[in-house]
């Protein structure tokens, strides 16, 4: 949706209450860092960037579109700094931001265990269709709705191998692509999906009766482990930016439905657009030769 100039936009701190409807940052981890990270509460907002990582590419893409805002998935500051010296990688970003008037905004977790989040979008992507539920509930949801991962049923099953080439297609290309640990034969009809690392999940995927699990992150000994015990679900691996890409579209529709019903001056005068920036730490995947 295309902004007008003649009319009101609202302004970063409209925006942000209006996103904070929809992810309350109090369903955060607590280990965690969202909420905003850079800008003017008072400035005005017309354009905003969804991105998955706050990263100098991003910053290139936000600033040629000329974004008010960027919000990104992963947390700038997750880990405590001492300093933002433009001479840091972090820094560095703060300073570009500053400068150019653009404000950085992030929601992680909050996003994750948000109902829909990142999960249901991972879901929708790869073709599970019908009601989805938590692979691992959020105990402070009373409804049960809340939580990490999904799960969820393919409209009809297929075996391993198409459903892998269903989700490679459905995500981001990346260079490492799509790995695969199971029986390509095997039928799936039931799945289980978590945005960004999963290692944590494999036991709730098991134990949820899913015939695969779609995750990123996968280390070597869980994942061998895992495949070695009978009984459990196949194992698809993607790369932890791929994952969560597909809940950008969903954040920014529902950050424009939110700011129209808070009835703001301006308020839907706000475009939004997706980040098309492959920001997967892997630039290339060698072949054995």
């Amino acid at each position: 949706m295309a902004v007008s100039s003649s009319t009101p936009h609202p302004s970063l701190s409209d925006v942000i209450s209006a996103f904070e409807e929809v992810y309350p940052p109090h369903w955060a981890a607590s280990w965690d860092a969202v909420g905003l990270v850079a800008g003017d509460p008072a400035q005005d907002v017309a354009k905003v960037l969804f991105a998955v990582d706050p990263v100098d590419a991003v910053v290139d893409e936000a600033l040629t579109w000329g974004a008010d805002l960027i919000i990104t998935h992963h947390p700038l500051m997750l880990r405590g700094v001492t300093s933002v010296a433009a001479d840091t990688p972090k820094g560095r970003i703060v300073h570009r931001l500053i400068r150019s008037g653009t404000a950085l905004y992030t929601a992680h977790t909050n996003a994750d265990t948000a109902s829909p989040g990142v999960s249901d979008a991972l879901a929708r992507a790869v073709g599970v269709t019908g009601p989805l539920r938590p692979l691992d509930p959020d105990t402070t949801d009373p409804e049960g709705h809340r939580g990490i991962g999904r799960i969820g049923a393919l409209d009809r099953p297929v075996v391993l191998r198409d459903f892998a080439a269903q989700v490679a297609r459905a995500l981001p290309a990346t260079a490492a692509g799509v790995r695969v640990a199971g029986d390509l034969d095997r039928v799936v009809g039931t799945v289980a999906v978590s945005g960004g690392a999963g290692d944590s999940l494999l036991g709730a995927a098991r134990a949820a009766g899913v015939d695969v699990f779609v995750t990123s992150d996968l280390r070597h000994h869980p994942a061998s482990e895992f495949v070695e015990n009978p009984g459990g679900p196949a194992l698809i691996d993607t790369a932890h930016f791929a994952s969560e890409w597909p809940w950008l579209a969903d954040g920014a529709a529902r950050l424009v439905d939110a700011l129209g019903r808070a009835g703001q001056p301006g308020g839907t005068n706000v475009e939004t657009r997706v980040s098309t920036t492959v920001t997967d730490a892997w630039s290339q995947a060698l072949p054995h030769v």
